[in-house]
């Protein structure tokens, strides 16, 4: 056996230093990757390069979003209205002036509707045919099925191997729900296919420096300063820990080490059949393409930029992590996921208005959304790459028909019989209204748009048969969109 130094110490991955850096035995030569997962899977021709996912957790609600209802009486429109955009006919809520401007580059879609009204982030990110209030808080149940991002970044991997300079499955700005009081909350995680397909997570360093209305208005006495509102431009995105290169090792050690695994890599054709390591041989991959390459940092370096695109963008997480991911996009990543999600003790689910509802809206939620939004939507189009970036923007349910009155500030609470979501570009239709509620947008009368159909969509423009399927940990099959269907009323 041949040993190169290093200690135990554990990547984001999952697999230790000590088994990136030591080379013996067929499983330390970096092989497995045989032809089955190299070969093509089968889908037209992709419209979209890549996703930008935006998942704005506790969710939105439609009345002060995209399906307003004016005429309504004022216990259901509230106390916001509803403003034209650039698409003759269509209104929007009041709070979204920038939005309003650009609607002619989105589909708006006003039927989103399923069943489960909790936090079933998992069930609207991936195929899983039903939910549970139990699976909330429990990321690995195997009742799981893995994350859109993880289905891309599994499926990529079988149509043209591993990426060797920059991972296509990247979260930002940390780890899922890690900054809030509920850091187990189910949703973007690998499942069946094995934690190695699990989102590379960035992390942030930085505070607030905006105090946001108070998630409940009656109760709550601590003040939160939340970076989704605000952050100083010397605020930084960073790999997470354990995603960095060990200090003691020095480039051009690395270096030396990943040329002599390529040494070995030559003699593949003469030891693949030891199709065992297949699974050491991706985390090997993986591993090296992120702790080994300046792309992804540079992607990450927002700084970058000038400072009046960064300001466009806005001052906030939010925004800056909407621009972080454009970067990435354009360095060439596949999937990258923006979570707006909890942060601190009173962060709870963000969108989550039980209380305080109006004051959140107005002065913390829609004005950073708007602002954020409008920018990449705009950012993307200006710089030619919106027809081929597809960007979804969504959460796991609405909100009430009824506003509740008995907390201070208002409220809206759960609701997943109709809601509203929005997309643009890699094929998308622009200057679209798909679906239609009834009067108190409670339910839905027209085309309606599942979780599941939004994720057949997206893999349709991403170039993967509807048919597709990945194998569970039995090697069993599933849809890659259990049972959603590609909806033409999308597609440009």
């Amino acid at each position: 056996m041949l040993r190169l130094n290093g200690s135990a110490k554990r990547l984001c991955t999952g697999i230790t230093r000590r088994d990136l850096l030591h080379i013996g035995g067929v499983g330390a030569l970096g092989l497995g990757l045989d032809g089955a997962l190299r070969a093509d899977v089968a889908g037209g021709r992709p419209q979209a390069k890549a996703c930008i996912f935006v998942f704005l957790f506790g969710s939105p609600p439609q009345h002060e979003t995209f399906d307003p209802k004016p005429l309504a009486p004022s216990e259901i429109q509230g106390e916001m209205g509803a403003i034209d955009t650039a698409v003759p006919g269509l209104q929007i809520g009041e709070g979204l002036p920038q939005i309003a401007r650009i609607a002619d580059r989105l589909t708006v879609v006003r039927s989103m509707t399923h069943d489960y009204p909790i936090h079933c982030c998992a069930y609207v990110m991936t195929g899983m045919p039903t939910y549970s209030i139990p699976l909330e808080t429990n990321p690995r149940a195997p009742e799981h099925w893995p994350f859109m991002g993880s289905i891309v970044d599994y499926l990529e991997a079988r149509r043209s191997g591993p990426a060797p300079t920059l991972p296509r499955n990247i979260g930002l700005p940390w780890r899922f729900c890690a900054r809030g009081s509920s850091p187990t909350q189910a949703g973007p995680y690998s499942a069946f296919l094995g934690d190695g397909y699990d989102p590379f997570w960035t992390d942030f360093t930085g505070q607030g420096t905006v105090v946001v209305p108070a998630l409940n208005a009656d109760s709550q006495t601590e003040q939160v300063r939340d970076p989704h509102a605000g952050i100083t431009s010397t605020d930084r995105f960073q790999l997470a820990p354990g995603c960095q290169l060990p200090a003691e090792l020095s480039t051009s050690r690395f270096d030396a080490r990943v040329h002599l695994l390529q040494q070995f890599d030559a003699a593949r054709p003469q030891l693949d059949r030891a199709a065992a390591v297949t699974g050491y041989d991706m985390h090997r991959e993986r591993a090296l393409s992120l702790i080994g390459s300046n792309r992804i940092r540079t992607a990450l370096d927002v700084d970058r930029e000038s400072p009046a695109l960064r300001e466009r963008y806005g001052m906030t997480l939010f925004g800056q992590s909407c621009l972080a991911a454009r970067r990435l996009v354009e360095a060439g990543a596949k999937f990258v996921s923006v979570f707006w999600d909890p942060f601190g003790p009173h962060g709870a689910s963000v969108w989550d208005t039980h209380s305080n509802h109006f004051p959140r809206l107005k002065n913390y939620l829609l004005p950073v959304f708007d602002q954020s939004y409008s920018a990449l939507i705009g950012d993307l189009d200006d710089r030619g790459m919106l027809d081929e970036t597809l960007v979804l923007c969504t959460s796991e349910h609405g909100r009430t028909p009824q506003i509740d009155s008995k907390p201070k500030g208002g409220a809206r609470h759960h609701w997943s019989r109709a809601y509203s979501s929005v997309f643009a570009g890699g094929g998308m239709a622009r200057g679209r209204v798909v679906g239609q509620t009834d009067a108190i947008a409670g339910d839905v009368t027209e085309t309606p748009i599942s979780p599941k159909d939004m994720q057949a969509t997206a893999y349709h423009l991403l170039g993967y048969a509807e048919t597709t399927t990945v194998p569970d940990a039995l090697g069993r099959p599933h849809p890659i969109a259990g049972d959603g269907k590609v909806r033409p009323e999308l597609l440009g």
